[in-house]
């Protein structure tokens, strides 16, 4: 029997895509805490690939100090969801959609669905081991960006997601959004020190993709 690994098992949490709720800051899912951070990264279209392609290429992962292992690459099919009838009743899913393959300007390939990873996060002395899927991918002419979910092994269960955005008045923003939860009782026991953490790496992800930080 072929061994398990990660990339075999699901994601630690229901709510898939929850990130993308318009209303994640006052109705996330039971238990979960979200959360909703922004910053501006400049303005023009320039600026805004720059930026998109450095975030869909882990930039604000080692931007942030954290090493980015064992990626495995994914199907590339964007999960479309079920469509209803005018009455509400369920039709049928979508027909999902296949992305291209791309690829930065030095030949890096841009996050894809479904991709697999393991995040080393810098602890002390120590890094602790994060396993990531790629849940989703956006891909639009203002809004690029991604998110994954937790799998077993996770510190926390939840998802984060990344965008960038360039808006009609020309400026760039970063956003993340994320709603997460410690992912067993060992990680409960020691919130205190999760939720810290947390909060130190979502101060370095809104600095990794500021201009003087850009790649």
């Amino acid at each position: 029997m072929r061994r398990t690994t990660f990339t075999d098992q699901p994601v630690t949490y229901g709510a898939v895509g929850g990130t993308q709720a318009d209303d994640l800051l006052y109705y996330p899912p039971k238990g979960y805490r979200p959360l909703e951070r922004k910053v501006r990264l400049g303005s023009g279209e320039e600026r805004f690939e720059s930026a998109a392609a450095a975030l869909m290429t882990w930039g604000v992962q080692r931007g942030s100090g954290i090493q980015v292992t064992d990626v495995h690459e994914g199907t590339g099919v964007q999960y479309e969801g079920i469509e209803f009838n005018a009455d509400g009743s369920p039709r049928g899913m979508r027909e999902h959609r296949v992305e291209e393959d791309v690829f930065a300007d030095d030949g890096s390939p841009y996050i894809r669905n479904g991709m697999t990873a393991v995040l080393k996060i810098p602890f002390g002395p120590f890094h602790v081991k994060a396993p990531i899927r790629v849940v989703y991918v956006v891909d639009e002419p203002h809004r690029k960006g991604f998110g994954y979910g937790t799998l077993h092994g996770h510190p926390e269960s939840g998802e984060e997601a990344f965008l960038v955005e360039l808006r009609d008045d020309g400026t760039v923003w970063f956003v993340l959004r994320a709603l997460s939860r410690p992912s067993n009782t060992f990680y409960r026991v020691v919130y205190p020190v999760l939720r810290m953490e947390q909060n130190r790496f979502t101060k370095k992800y809104l600095r990794s993709l500021l201009p003087a930080r850009s790649v």
